[in-house]
């Protein structure tokens, strides 16, 4: 189960959410290689100033920083920050870690109800993005997000942009000077606005909607469909300015402006969890694709992939 998708240092690296911990890394035309293995499931990864990685542990909810020697130190950790699993994380030019979490037991939660039913109000609980200094203490945390996700850095460091998967949108962040995340703003929707009022109401409406969205759950209606997108992970396109974005919901992965104008479109082979991209010359888009979302079921199927697409320009 492929995820967490980086281009460093002219390799492809990502983590498996579920088999044995390991960080890997693929360099050009050759097959991904065990790099690091990490206590407790890795997610977000990231690279201080001076080279050294880091890792978010997703079941113990903090962020390791291997060392040069190879051994591995606790670098940051959330504790009582994170609701749930510890989750993505994006890493600035000055060494600053912004870390997400679910905010709940995610898993658990759609193993008992469609995913679609949990926006019965009051909705799923919220959970805050920490910032970590690059000496990993906590700088402070941003206002409760649904299910803070995938983040890009844009505006020479200026700006942080988070995919907010249960919120299907994403969302903007200035930079403080201490490396705070502050001033949030939409930008940019990824569901209709309608749509979104009819899905958290409380009424008979959102009950209908509700019921009407769980359909999505099914591959063959969600393949069909293209809207709306719940963002997982997100990459900066090389011009700077776009994001793609991993579509959780659908086989695919879309290039967004700020504001919600979709660009392009790239199909993938299975549900897309990650996108970067990379490449020799910048133009390869990566996704990390799944069967299911579902981690106990992807361990048993086997069937992660990383996909590549060209794209034109």
């Amino acid at each position: 189960m492929p995820e967490s998708l980086r281009w460093h240092d002219g390799a492809l690296w990502f983590s498996d959410l579920v088999r044995g911990g390991w960080v890997y890394r693929a360099a050009p035309g050759r097959d991904p290689e065990r790099f690091v293995e990490v206590p407790g499931r890795p997610g977000g990864l990231g690279w201080l100033p001076d080279g050294r990685m880091l890792v978010v542990s997703m079941d113990h909810r903090c962020v390791y920083r291997l060392e040069p020697d190879g051994t591995l130190a606790r670098h940051a950790v959330l504790g009582e920050i994170a609701g749930g699993d510890a989750n993505d994380m994006v890493v600035d030019a000055a060494g600053r870690a912004y870390v997400g979490n679910f905010g709940f037991d995610y898993h658990a939660a759609v193993k008992s109800r469609q995913a679609a039913m949990l926006y019965a109000p009051p909705g799923p609980p919220r959970a805050p993005v920490a910032a970590f200094a690059p000496d990993g203490s906590l700088i402070g945390t941003t206002e409760p997000l649904s299910f803070p996700n995938g983040a890009v850095v844009l505006d020479d460091g200026r700006t942080v942009v988070i995919a907010e998967t249960m919120a299907m949108r994403l969302t903007a962040f200035t930079v403080a000077g201490d490396g705070s995340l502050v001033d949030p703003r939409p930008w940019a929707p990824l569901i209709p606005e309608p749509l979104w009022r009819a899905l958290n109401d409380g009424g008979v409406r959102g009950r209908l909607t509700r019921r009407v969205s769980a359909l999505t759950d099914r591959p063959w209606i969600a393949n069909r469909s293209r809207s709306p997108i719940a963002p997982d992970g997100i990459g900066l396109h090389f011009d700077g300015r776009t994001i793609w974005v991993a579509n959780a919901l659908r086989g695919e992965c879309v290039r967004v402006a700020e504001g919600g104008e979709i660009f392009d479109r790239a199909r993938t082979t299975q549900l897309a969890l990650s996108c970067v991209v990379g490449g020799d010359d910048g133009r390869t888009l990566y996704a990390a694709t799944t069967p299911t979302l579902d981690p106990e079921d992807a361990r048993v199927a086997r069937r992660g992939r990383i996909e590549a697409v060209r794209l034109a320009g």
